[in-house]
């Protein structure tokens, strides 16, 4: 049997990685392109230390080009960063690429690899770990509850539409509160006729929208302090509330200042303006790539400011007399509100990362 020596080590390598529930696939490039690679781990502890020795095999790791990072690629990604490690984030490749070349997680990891290596992918991928990861787990529960919480209300409604005239005649008149309250204030007692059914079902749906009501209130305040505490300045904005503040830190991350510029935040966001032109036509259109949750935050401030913000409301006086559209009007809006938040959020995380400093 032929012994095979080990592999010559190059002088810098660059690793792309296909992340997966439980298994990683990783393929080292050397600085020419040329596939050193390939292996194969499991999602745990013991599987990234043997993906991180098995590339130091090759030679000088450079970067790993990482899919995933927020997902299934986060604990790997973490764990990279404490190493020391340079990490790239990377989105899915390219299609025509799949369609010409086949799929596979060896090709997909190679792919990603080449990306990093070419300068496609520069996105530096968010720490997840500190308080705005904090803030982003408990808003999944608390958008989860408001929800269900929409639901509740929505399928109480419907019952009344469809109880009988006897009892419906006595809820059509309440408003929405005094309507919850009067459901939930229903006697359980025996179900034996359509009137006691509906008064069931009604007291049951009344009582979970109390429920979720006051867990969405308790995710609140949990996040107003959070919040708070991280950027102290950026519920000054006029219509910036807690709900708005954390969707905004949670594009921003545990590393605010991977967003190099507030261009490159509105345009996370989807407010930025990018060419559409075509032969003789010049124009722009806003990007499609942008953080949805952020975006909508960044639409409610604008409404809210639109109604409320005397400067707001001159300011859409005067761009209507200009012959703008309200939609236009919006769009711009919203690029002055990022710039702001921008502004407020990077000022906040400088003055935090002195205080740290002088500590």
């Amino acid at each position: 049997m032929v012994s095979m020596s080990p592999p010559e080590p190059s002088s810098k390598i660059i690793v792309g990685v296909d992340t997966h529930k439980h298994v990683h696939v990783a393929v080292a490039l050397d600085e020419d392109g040329q596939r050193l690679g390939d292996r194969r781990v499991p999602v745990d502890s013991t599987g990234y230390q043997e993906l991180d020795r098995w590339a130091q095999t090759y030679g000088r790791i450079v970067a790993y080009g990482i899919e995933g990072t927020g997902s299934y690629g986060a604990n790997l990604t973490s764990y990279l960063r404490r190493q020391g490690r340079k990490v790239v984030e990377v989105n899915r490749g390219d299609r025509r690429a799949r369609r010409a070349n086949g799929k596979s997680d060896t090709l997909d990891a190679e792919l990603a690899a080449r990306s990093v290596l070419a300068g496609t992918s520069r996105a530096v991928p968010k720490s997840a770990d500190g308080t705005v990861e904090m803030i982003r787990k408990i808003k999944v529960a608390r958008d989860i509850a408001c929800k269900n919480r929409t639901s509740a209300v929505i399928a109480l409604k419907t019952v009344v539409v469809n109880t009988p005239q006897e009892l419906k005649e006595q809820l059509d008149a309440l408003g929405d509160r005094a309507l919850l309250q009067r459901c939930a204030g229903f006697g359980p007692g025996v179900v034996d006729d359509p009137i006691s059914a509906a008064k069931h079902t009604l007291r049951a749906l009344a009582r979970r929208w109390e429920f979720l009501n006051a867990e969405v209130k308790d995710h609140d305040a949990v996040i107003a302090t959070l919040t708070t505490s991280l950027s102290p300045t950026l519920c000054d904005g006029f219509g910036v509330g807690p709900d708005t503040a954390a969707e905004i830190l949670i594009v921003f991350g545990d590393n605010p200042d991977r967003v190099h510029s507030e261009a490159a935040f509105a345009k996370l966001c989807g407010v930025a303006p990018i060419p559409a032109s075509s032969g003789m036509t010049t124009r722009h259109r806003l990007t499609w790539n942008g953080h949805r949750q952020a975006n909508a935050a960044l639409y409610r401030t604008a409404i809210v400011r639109m109604q409320h913000h005397q400067p707001t409301k001159d300011y859409v006086a005067r761009r209507t007399s200009e012959g703008l559209s309200k939609r236009d009007i919006i769009r711009c809006l919203k690029r002055f509100i990022a710039r702001e938040i921008y502004g407020r959020v990077m000022e906040d995380f400088r003055a935090q990362t002195a205080r740290l400093g002088s500590s």
